[in-house]
């Protein structure tokens, strides 16, 4: 895939720009900025964007706005923004427009490499990557009346691997379930959510997007 990087940190930045080399793909341009981003996607075109949320000058959310204006305007393109911790906040402002093509990772997440790589694939393919821990924390609510303390613990765990874009038999491995286990719970998930089938909607990711207002 064509990669565009946006990452402060020389370090990282040039890490990740090897990584991506060495596994075949194209890094059609590595920023330290999120000033020049947008210019260089719309030039570029490239799949998938990564994108670190804090970024110079002022550190605090310029790629993240950068990325949310990314997928307003090329949706065909894949968002992955990395943090350093999990910010419920921003999390939605990312979604806000979907679950599709866009990943939101931890940065201790890129350490571990093949879970990075396979982020990325999943992005490029139109589904969504979210790190294990900012599902957890959006997982886990405690509000009066929040429709997932109806899930059982069982349909809570199975959610949670959901939220991360794995499909229904990546999940059946993940938990040692069987396919059609797997299936069932979904269904209760979906019931109790009261997510309904419809055309172009996704409710598989929704499921925990849908509440991520705070």
């Amino acid at each position: 895939m064509r990669v565009i990087l946006a990452e402060d940190s020389t370090l990282l930045r040039e890490g990740l720009v090897r990584l991506l080399v060495e596994e075949g793909h194209e890094v059609v341009a590595a920023l330290g900025d999120a000033v020049t981003l947008v210019a260089e996607v719309e030039g570029r075109r490239p799949d998938v964007a990564v994108v670190d949320i804090r970024m110079p000058p002022t550190h605090t959310d310029e790629g993240l706005r950068a990325a949310v204006e990314i997928r307003e305007r090329w949706p065909d393109v894949g968002v992955v923004v990395l943090s350093q911790h999990v910010e419920r906040s921003y999390a939605a402002r990312l979604l806000a427009a979907g679950a599709e093509r866009v990943g939101y990772l931890l940065k201790d997440r890129v350490a571990q490499v093949e879970e990075f790589l396979d982020a990325l694939e999943r992005v490029h393919a139109g589904g969504a990557a979210l790190d294990p821990e900012v599902v957890r924390q959006l997982v886990v609510r405690s509000t009066h009346g929040d429709p997932l303390a109806r899930l059982t613990p069982r349909e809570r765990e199975v959610l949670e691997v959901l939220a991360q874009g794995y499909t229904n038999a990546a999940i059946a491995r993940q938990l040692h379930l069987s396919l059609s286990a797997v299936e069932k719970y979904l269904n209760a998930v979906f019931d109790k959510l009261e997510l309904h089938r419809a055309d172009g909607y996704s409710r598989r990711i929704l499921a925990v997007l849908r509440y991520l207002e705070s």
